[in-house]
């Protein structure tokens, strides 16, 4: 995506013992032209996830359909439903990184032991592009006065107490 982009999002996902599948899903609100949702553009936004523990099936891996985000929503939807694409989960060591599509179609699996299993996920974008379709919680302006000049130009989130 080159040099000119930004972190604008992030989140954590934390599977309890008991949850259940995810439904599922991809990871972002709006298509760039909502005129043409399904039009095939070069990648604007990628998502970076690591986790905090050892990502195992028995923790709630996440589960991915490889080249769902190159066909239409319905079409990956149907061919996942169907069957035709399977779902495949990722297993993550501590240190492990996984870039994905965020219009892949997605999910995650239920947590069966004791400890909370912590996936973290950052949004990256090209630095044009906005879409405030989630609200993000503020980086505490202590944390915010602690980065560099060059860490604080790669992040887009709000700052405040």
């Amino acid at each position: 995506m080159g040099e000119r982009i930004v972190a604008d999002q992030w989140g954590c996902d934390v599977p309890l013992r008991g949850s259940d599948y995810q439904d599922v899903h991809v990871d972002y609100q709006r298509p760039l032209f909502e005129e043409d949702p399904d039009l095939h553009l070069p990648p604007y936004m990628l998502l970076v996830s690591f986790g905090l523990c050892p990502i195992t099936t028995s923790n709630g891996a996440i589960e991915i359909a490889p080249g769902t985000h190159r066909m239409s929503r319905d079409q990956a939807v149907h061919r996942v439903a169907s069957g035709d694409i399977p779902l495949h989960p990722i297993s993550l060591e501590v240190g492990d990184v996984l870039i994905r599509h965020p219009w892949t179609l997605h999910r995650g699996t239920p947590n069966s032991t004791e400890i909370p299993r912590v996936l973290v996920s950052v949004r990256y974008v090209r630095r044009w592009y906005a879409d405030g379709s989630r609200e993000i919680n503020a980086i505490p302006v202590t944390l915010w006065n602690s980065l560099t000049l060059e860490q604080r130009e790669i992040m887009r989130f709000p700052v405040g107490d």
